[in-house]
């Protein structure tokens, strides 16, 4: 038993330290093959290099949320591997897009400890930086979990809560070089909606739906090297059931929005997340959007919506987060913050 690794429990963490995570991986169009059956995304960015390159990048990128999957699962054995839930994001920023033959690896550093008052737990607060073979960082984000305690003796570490921004400046936001929307082929993207279509406060139903699979949430979890036990071993949750990984929650939901958001291409910022409820095989997944703000760029042909993504299970009333006494409705799974880039 003293060549494996149970995975680290909550008083094993210490803020400031930084953790390289094993295991990197080079990423190809295998990739996003598989993303786009699992999903399926069809954004024409991700879909076609042509468009891409009339788009003027060099190809046609991994997909945002593929990249984001890769560089999160790099760090589950030793951030989440005992958590008891993932419970929300916040400073996320795409730095720089992911192509075929990259390969990518991730550091994080703890910036936050707290002990919960049952002392059984605590939540963890990690900055996460993916990295390719260039040492160019091409995504960073924080995000806060739960974690288990081994030692329920263990005494509490020092309260430390980073203090986080609500939103990402948008002018602090990445636009990929050579991005150009100036001669954007709206017919071949789906839709004619571009930017200033969009009015803050607008709110979007995408209408679609689709029912959740145990072994799709299984083969993508997997796909992304993810080893939290709750999304496999029907024994680890007293309920028996297997969780599913919150980033498929996010992609299904980012895929379901292509209907009435088809042009906003590429995500590029992440303000501020919430799995709000936890997802299990056989329910039904739908998703709403609301405009929280636009912003333009220096790109040329290129502005940035920020867009609330929320997916509900079906039956849900769309529009509606929160209940009467401010909680999450029970039906809502996601409540997702993002900047996105559309043509205007």
């Amino acid at each position: 038993m003293g060549k494996t690794n149970p995975g680290r429990f909550f008083e094993d963490y210490r803020v400031g330290e930084v953790i390289a995570h094993a295991v990197p991986r080079t990423v190809a169009e295998g990739e996003r093959a598989l993303y786009h059956a699992l999903y399926p995304a069809r954004h024409a960015l991700y879909s076609s290099d042509l468009f891409a390159q009339q788009s003027g990048l060099e190809g046609s990128p991994l997909d945002d949320l593929a990249a984001f999957h890769v560089v999160f699962g790099k760090t589950v054995p030793d951030i989440s591997l005992n958590a008891v839930a993932n419970l929300g994001y916040a400073e996320g920023r795409w730095l720089a897009p992911v192509f075929p033959g990259d390969t990518l690896r991730s550091v994080s550093e703890v910036i936050g400890l707290k002990q919960n008052s049952n002392g059984k737990s605590g939540v963890v607060y990690v900055r996460t930086t993916g990295l390719n073979q260039n040492d160019q960082a091409v995504l960073e984000y924080v995000r806060w979990v739960m974690v288990r305690k081994r030692d329920l003796d263990a005494p509490a570490p020092e309260t430390v809560v980073p203090e986080l921004a609500e939103v990402v400046d948008p002018e602090t936001l990445v636009i990929p070089e050579g991005l150009d929307f100036s001669q954007y082929d709206f017919a071949l993207a789906g839709e004619p909606h571009r930017w200033g279509d969009y009015a803050i406060g607008e709110k979007i139903d995408h209408v679609d739906g689709v029912t959740l699979e145990e072994a799709e949430h299984m083969l993508a979890t997997r796909l992304w090297q993810n080893t939290a036990k709750v999304h496999f071993d029907a024994t680890f949750r007293p309920d028996g059931q297997r969780l599913i990984y919150g980033g498929h929650i996010i992609s299904l939901a980012r895929t379901l929005s292509f209907n009435g958001l088809a042009n906003a291409q590429m995500v590029v910022g992440l303000n501020g997340g919430a799995h709000a409820n936890p997802a299990f095989s056989g329910l039904t997944v739908k998703a709403w959007s609301e405009v929280l703000d636009k912003a333009e760029t220096v790109a040329p042909g290129v502005g940035a919506l920020r867009l609330r993504l929320v997916a509900t299970t079906a039956g849900t009333e769309p529009f509606v987060l929160r209940g009467e006494d401010g909680k999450y409705l029970p039906g809502v799974l996601l409540d997702l913050d993002y900047w996105a880039l559309i043509p205007v």
